[in-house]
Formats: structure tokens, sequence, C-alpha cells
């Protein structure tokens, strides 16, 4: 049997966007599943599955809005070709492998969305209104949203709870809606990775497969790829919690254990709120390690002070590299476009 030559050349972005789903699946794992984890009310083996199905329910009812932005929304769909699509993913790629050498979780939402700036800028055809008066705004706000909730909970509420019982993770086995509270907190931040992480595969794919197959640049073809690529890509996830996230859920889970139950709840329960809202309401690609971090330091400078926390060296890397690896990212796919239009492969 002959394959089409379109279809064979359609492997190569498709692999690279795998490898990243896997990547992000392997990351997204710690933040959902780790207070579970550490309370000791989810075998490790389980968590793989309930993630990547929970990622999959999210990107299937709620993942349209950004998928949208990103395969459309910055870079103009009938620019997203296969070598195209390829730079941007392997940009994004690259990008996050640089952050993890360094130990410091990044985003990949961000790292994308400068990737398809960096060819958008370079054909001049970058949909800058988006980008600039939406997307990087909240950027910038939604942490910040991030650390006053938490900080306002733990503050107001936690501590004063904690002076009237105590609820660490050792007493959870006497408090079944604890319990339960805990479990269905890791099953709402893995739907809002599925409703905002996904996308930054399957935006870029489905624009390149309507593209290549010269399906018409309409939405409803855009919404039918879409669905087809997360199908390929939001199992994905779940590889990449089985492959990359055991050992950091398994660390997480028991470093988590001095934030104590509640406070691992209401951080999951605000930032999976703030994610899933910006994902509905504006598909905006946003950083859950970013809005997972502002709660843990609010929560941090609530017991312990704001003077102790920021002075931490740990801190000012994580804001040096959160800057680097997406610039980074736009600096690859720019230049890479650059070449391959050179060589004119484009």
């Amino acid at each position: 049997m002959i394959i089409d030559p379109v279809y064979s050349q359609l492997i190569l972005p498709l692999v690279i966007a795998i490898f990243l789903a896997i990547n992000m699946g392997g990351s997204g794992t710690a933040p959902s599943f780790s207070a579970a984890y550490g309370a000791n009310l989810i075998p490790r083996s389980l968590i793989p599955g309930l993630f990547g199905t929970m990622v999959l329910i999210g990107a299937m009812t709620v993942g349209k809005n950004v998928a949208f932005t990103l395969g459309k929304g910055i870079l103009p769909s009938e620019n997203m070709t296969i070598i195209l699509t390829s730079i941007i993913l392997l940009s994004v790629a690259l990008s996050l492998l640089f952050a993890n050498l360094l130990g410091v979780p990044q985003s990949t939402s961000q790292s994308t969305v400068f990737a398809l700036s960096g060819p958008a800028l370079y054909f001049e055809v970058l949909q800058s209104e988006k980008l600039f008066l939406e997307i990087i705004p909240t950027w910038f706000i939604l942490p910040l949203i991030s650390f006053g909730l938490t900080y306002a909970a733990g503050k107001y509420i936690y501590t004063p709870a904690r002076k009237r019982a105590s609820f660490e993770f050792e007493t959870l086995k006497s408090h079944p809606g604890l319990q339960a509270l805990v479990l269905i907190s890791s099953l709402y931040v893995a739907f809002s990775i599925g409703a905002n992480n996904v996308a930054n595969a399957s935006g870029p794919i489905a624009s390149m497969v309507i593209n290549e197959l010269d399906l018409g640049q309409s939405d409803e073809n855009f919404v039918l790829i879409m669905v087809l690529s997360i199908l390929v890509i939001a199992p994905a996830f779940g590889i990449g919690s089985s492959l990359l996230g055991t050992k950091v859920v398994h660390a997480t889970g028991k470093e988590i254990v001095e934030f104590g139950p509640l406070s691992a709840t209401v951080i999951s329960f605000i930032t999976a709120s703030l994610l899933l809202t910006v994902s509905v309401v504006k598909g905006i690609p946003a950083s859950l390690v970013q809005l997972n971090t502002g709660a843990i330091l609010a929560i941090g400078c609530a017991k312990h002070g704001w003077k102790e926390i920021f002075s931490k060296s740990s801190v000012h890397k994580f804001w040096i590299i959160w800057i680097v690896a997406p610039i980074l990212s736009f600096i690859l796919s720019i230049s890479m476009t650059w070449i391959a239009d050179k060589m004119g492969i484009l």
C-alpha cells in the first residue's frame, strides 16, 4: 500500500506534539495528585489513568477556546505548514528541556505563545491585539490574584481553623469528608489542565492538518480536526504521567506534607478555578505552574511571614527562568524559521 506523501509528512510534527504532551503530563501530575498521594488516599499506580482521563475530559469539553487561540489567534492558521508547525513545537520542547535541566517547572503555554510569535513576527502577520491586550496582561495579573486569594484564605480562614482543630495528613483517616475534598480537588486540577494545556499541541496541529489537507479554514472544520487531534494527544498526558510523573509526585507528595491537606486543597481549588476561568471565558493559555507557585508563596507568607519566604534564593531563580525560557523559545523559533526560509523549505 502506497501512503500519500502528505500523510507521511504529518508524522513528524505529530510525534513532536506527542512528545510535548508526554512532558506536560509528567509535570502536570504533581500539582494534580501530590496532596492525595501524600495523604495515602490513592495508590500511585492509579494516578496516571485518573490523570489522563480527566485531562481528556477537560480538553474535549472546555478546551476549544484555548485551541482556537493557539491554532489561529497569534499566527494565522493559513501559515501553519508542516515545517513551521514542527519548528514551533520543537522550540517549545527545547525551551522546556532547558528549564527542566535547571530544575525549574516552566509554563508550556508561555513557551508556546512565544514560539508562535517568532514566525508570526518574521512573516509580519503577528495578531498582536490579543497577545498584548489579553494574553500577556493575564500572565501578570493571574498569579497576583492567585497569591491574593490564597493569602486571604490562609490568613483569615486556615489559621483560625487550625486553632480549633488539627488538619494534618494523619488526621484524614477520621475525616472522610476531607478525604473526599482532597480527591475531588486532584481531579479538578487535572480537568483544568486538560482545558488549557492540551491546546499547546492540539491547536497548532489542527491548523496544520487543515492546511495540508486543504479542508477549508472554517471554524467547524477546525473544531472537528481539533477533536481528532485531542484524541491522539491527550492520552499522551497519561503516558507522561506514568513514565515521568511517578517520581515527581512521590517527591512532592511527601514534601507537601508541610502544607497539610487543607492548605493543599485550598491551593488546588483556587489555582484550578483561575486556570479554568481564563480557559473558558477568554481562551487564554495560562500557566498552572505560576498560579501554583503564587499560591504556595501566599501560604508560606501567611504562615512564616513575607521576608522569610521572598528572601529565599530559589524564589529568585524561578523569576529568572520564567523570563528566560519563553524568550529562548522565541529566539529558537524565529531563528529556525529564518534558516528554513533561506533554505527554501517553508
